[in-house]
């Protein structure tokens, strides 16, 4: 069993000491609360902790220090006392991109999966009248993920390549991380607004 080395509040500090933007911050917690969904709906209950703070963790370099982004990553982890199995699921979000830490265990594998993947649904989710993704189905984020224009920074070979480590189709991906975002939404919304 996976358990993390710090607690939420310590890498909830750790990513504000990093990262100050709202669009950074609103990521991490969208990411975190996605994370811990899967962890709880694919059997790894016992470690929603875990999978949940590599979610939170997972661009705590990218803000400051964009160039090197999952390189700089273990550095900033590892002075926090973090472990390096934290810091390899970090890392390996960013394979193919910006580093050659290649996802292993389930969780790795779905984080690098959904990161991109929530970076689209959320640039829909502004668009949208409701402003929710409650209201979003699976037909309309197809329609944006064709639409390489539309959030063009979000890779869809990433988000494809993804689906492919998982053995599931990109409509079992989509469908999946949509009920992720619904069932932490209003969390996420509720801790952007105490900000």
């Amino acid at each position: 069993m996976k358990t993390s080395a710090i607690t939420r509040e310590q890498a909830l500090s750790l990513l504000k000491s990093w990262n100050s933007e709202p669009f950074h911050i609103l990521h991490a917690l969208t990411v975190e609360g996605v994370m811990r969904y899967f962890a709880r709906t694919h059997g790894f209950a016992d470690e929603e902790d875990f999978w949940g703070l590599c979610g939170l963790l997972h661009d705590i370099d990218f803000e400051r220090f964009p160039e090197e982004h999952c390189r700089k990553a273990p550095e900033l982890l590892r002075e926090a006392g973090v472990g390096d199995d934290m810091i390899h699921a970090v890392c390996s979000h960013g394979y193919g991109l910006c580093c050659d830490v290649e996802p292993e265990h389930d969780m790795e594998k779905i984080l690098f999966a959904v990161d991109e993947l929530t970076g689209l649904i959320g640039a829909a989710v502004k668009m949208r009248p409701s402003g929710s993704v409650m209201d979003m189905e699976v037909s309309s984020l197809k329609k944006k993920f064709k639409d390489k224009k539309f959030a063009a920074g979000c890779s869809r070979d990433v988000i494809r390549s993804g689906a492919e480590r998982l053995g599931w189709t990109l409509d079992e991906l989509f469908a999946q991380t949509l009920d992720a975002m619904r069932a932490c939404e209003e969390s996420v919304n509720a801790q952007m607004a105490a900000l």
